[in-house]
């Protein structure tokens, strides 16, 4: 009877234990780097393909995580800050910065300009669950 009381209080506290994240690989981000970003990017931003298309993709710092969006179902184009034409249309972006994770999900910082002194910085909590990364809830961190 002890060995399956100790068997049942073993398995009930196996579910409880944490799987460590996995390590950043060379290429600058880990595997659900890009899938927590592109929960941000549809969920908060309400980017898609079809009707809300989003500015030019910028990281910030060294982090470069290297995405197939079109997976899921975005279609960024990089931020070149030397592109030709209007200077005010350089000025429209949207950029990433690295995820952080711990046991309840990631945290992710992000910035949006709409042009020369128009633009906000969120910082936004996602959630990992059954159905993927889901955004949970932001906060504004600046505004121009």
């Amino acid at each position: 009877m002890k060995a399956v009381l100790a068997l049942c209080a073993a398995v009930a506290l196996s579910g409880c234990a944490t799987t460590p994240l996995p390590e950043a690989p060379s290429n600058g981000g880990t595997g659900d780097d890009c899938a927590v970003i592109a929960a941000v990017a549809k969920e908060h931003y309400g980017f898609n393909t079809t009707d809300r298309l989003p500015p030019p993709l910028r990281f910030e710092g060294d982090f470069a995580p290297r995405c197939d969006w079109s997976r899921f179902g975005l279609a960024f184009e990089p931020y070149d800050p030397d592109r030709p034409g209007d200077p005010r249309e350089r000025m429209k972006w949207v950029s990433f910065g690295r995820p952080t994770y711990d046991g309840r999900g990631a945290t992710l910082s992000s910035g949006y300009m709409h042009g020369p002194l128009a633009g906000s910085g969120i910082r936004c909590r996602v959630i990992s669950g059954f159905a993927g990364w889901t955004v949970g809830e932001c906060e504004r961190t600046w505004i121009s």
